[in-house]
């Protein structure tokens, strides 16, 4: 018995063989749709509350209080803006190393907490500590 399939030598074939190419495309293309998310800065997400330990506070600390309506209270002595140099420097007898600690309403703007830091900067307080509430785990 004898089986003859034809000729001894194979013919080529003139087809692109693209099942590794289908591979490779695939492997990038999960790799830009994992890095493309990451990539963006531009997306909202709701910060989480702060459970730190909190840090000892000072025997007086120095309040300085945005308001809903943005007026300061620096301890519970209302402040116009343009005295807050003058009267951070007479609260902390002139030391600008004094850690003052900046309470916000909820309702306040990113932008207004801003500009009081700014204003706190430029009076040369650099120590600045916001104060939130305490969340529990």
């Amino acid at each position: 018995m004898s089986l003859d399939h034809g000729k001894d030598e194979l013919e080529e074939l003139h087809e692109i063989n693209v099942t590794p190419f289908i591979d490779v495309i695939l492997v990038l293309l999960i790799i830009f749709m994992v890095a493309a998310p990451l990539a963006t800065v531009d997306i909202w997400v709701e910060l989480p509350a702060s459970t730190a330990q909190p840090r000892p506070q000072p025997e007086k600390p120095l309040f300085l209080t945005v308001q809903p309506n943005l007026s300061l209270s620096l301890g519970d002595t209302p402040v116009p803006r343009d005295s807050l140099d003058a009267a951070l420097t007479l609260a902390t007898g002139g030391n600008k190393d004094t850690r003052i600690f900046l309470r916000a309403d909820k309702v306040v703007s990113y932008g207004d907490l801003m500009e009081v830091m700014n204003l706190l900067r430029a009076a040369g307080f650099l120590k600045v500590a916001l104060v939130a509430l305490e969340k529990t785990p």
